[in-house]
């Protein structure tokens, strides 16, 4: 029971299994979440953005192990976390999620630095989880230009 429950966290709800980008597929978790976390005082956002942090690096190093590869293309609450870190304390419209979501793509898939040190330094749940947040704030930069120059 724990470990499906672990895998299912992991791989947002089986996202993580889809045989096509498991990782893309994987980040239309956040959209979702963050329609939920939108409109949320700021305190309370970071606050379970950070729960949320805290969480997806034990489950993702759990789940890491029990693949035998710490970033395993089924484990996408990384995804799930960058992509959030991407739309944090932005208001919720169809706009900015398709916004935030092609940038975080293009900033995981290309990890900057330090974006890429996490990825090839870190082989643990914190590695896995770090790369995207760091990928997701360059997103969060970009979108919230984006937005600006669209406006």
């Amino acid at each position: 029971m724990w470990r499906r429950l672990l895998l299912s966290l992991t791989s947002n709800g089986g996202l993580g299994y889809s045989p096509w980008a498991p990782g893309t597929v994987g980040t239309l978790a956040g959209i979702p979440l963050f329609y939920l976390f939108a409109p949320l005082p700021p305190l309370q956002a970071l606050l379970g953005y950070g729960l949320l942090v805290a969480l997806a690096c034990p489950l993702a190093d759990a789940a890491g192990r029990f693949y035998g590869q710490a970033d395993d293309g089924r484990i996408v609450i990384d995804e799930l976390v960058g992509y959030l870190t991407t739309v944090l304390l932005l208001p919720f419209s169809l706009e900015t999620a398709l916004l935030g979501f092609v940038f975080f793509r293009l900033c995981d898939i290309f990890k900057p630095f330090p974006a890429s040190w996490f990825d090839r330094r870190l082989k643990n749940g914190i590695g896995v989880v770090f790369d995207d947040i760091v990928a997701g704030l360059y997103a969060a930069g970009a979108t919230r230009l984006a937005l600006q120059l669209l406006a």
